[in-house]
């Protein structure tokens, strides 16, 4: 049986990271009762967290993490993620034996690895777990996370994310949840493109498409994507959800990642190109949605 978010024992916790997904990830620990020290690299931001919300503010990854049960971080790449964890001023310094460091950033599954060892070089766990669901799922509590990682730590970890979730698996040893997290990203890819042909086409043929989206939407092309973003697509508006330029950050990974497994992304790599035209045209910061504009 899962036990509700509000059951779960209060936990001392960290969060480094404060932006679009890890603000909200982290007022929503300390409102299921997590006692919460948040840490920003601008630290104006991690002020006025505090101040809208409460919990404490550090002035390094290092003091956050201090007698902390669990570390979670939300940051940019694989880079960032190294910044707030290693060196004197990383959280692993400051995590004492045994504690869980669970990087909720999307990156490569190499990196993951480099840090799981990182981590229990020095007695720590870490564990890999990107999420999915956007700044929207984030703001409802809603996410999906994909974890890498041993099991102990895990279980212990997940109690604790059910406070900003609403999916959390175990998918494999350090690195898997990274893997898993570019799948999602490969999926969404083709659909993204799919639905932009499908509305563009629709357009072209003279047909009310917000009466098309409603049946189709009803049997099998039905989808997150034709739900979420079908009506917004349709009325040409970009400027909210998950940008362009965090979508290519993602399938970069992924198209790396292929070059050492040997999968094949044709349309991987193809939609990754149109999102280059996108931000060519100074969508960078557009939903991902806005490929139909290259449809137009």
């Amino acid at each position: 049986m899962t036990v509700p978010a509000s059951e779960v024992a209060p936990r001392k916790v960290a969060f480094l990271g404060l932006g679009v997904m890890g603000g909200p990830m982290a007022r929503h620990l300390l409102q299921a009762g997590h006692h919460v020290t948040v840490f920003n690299r601008t630290e104006e931001k991690a002020r006025r967290w505090r101040d809208a919300y409460g919990g404490v503010v550090a002035a390094s990854p290092r003091q956050a993490a201090e007698g902390a049960d669990i570390v979670l971080a939300c940051v940019g790449d694989d880079k960032d993620v190294e910044s707030v964890a290693l060196g004197e001023s990383g959280a692993f310094c400051g995590m004492g034996k045994g504690a869980i460091f669970v990087d909720h950033t999307t990156a490569s599954a190499a990196g993951a690895r480099r840090l799981y060892e990182q981590a229990a070089g020095r007695g720590l766990h870490a564990i890999d777990a990107p999420v999915s669901g956007g700044q929207a799922g984030a703001e409802n509590g809603a996410l999906t996370v994909m974890c890498g990682g041993d099991e102990e730590p895990f279980e212990a970890f997940a109690p604790v994310a059910k406070a900003y979730s609403r999916a959390i698996t175990l998918l494999g040893p350090a690195g898997s949840g990274q893997l898993a997290k570019m799948v999602n990203q490969i999926c969404i890819a083709g659909l993204v493109q799919g639905l932009s042909e499908g509305i563009a086409f629709g357009e072209r043929a003279g047909l009310d498409m917000t009466k098309v989206l409603g049946v189709i939407g009803k049997g099998a092309a039905q989808s997150w994507q034709m739900d979420q973003r079908g009506a917004t697509m349709i009325e040409d508006h970009f400027d909210f959800g998950f940008a362009v330029d965090w979508m290519r950050k993602d399938l970069r990974l992924a198209i790396d990642e292929s070059r050492q497994n040997g999968a094949m992304l044709p349309v991987a790599a193809l939609v990754d190109q149109f999102y280059a035209e996108v931000q060519a045209r100074g969508g960078g910061r557009w939903d991902t949605s806005s490929l139909i504009r290259l449809l137009r």
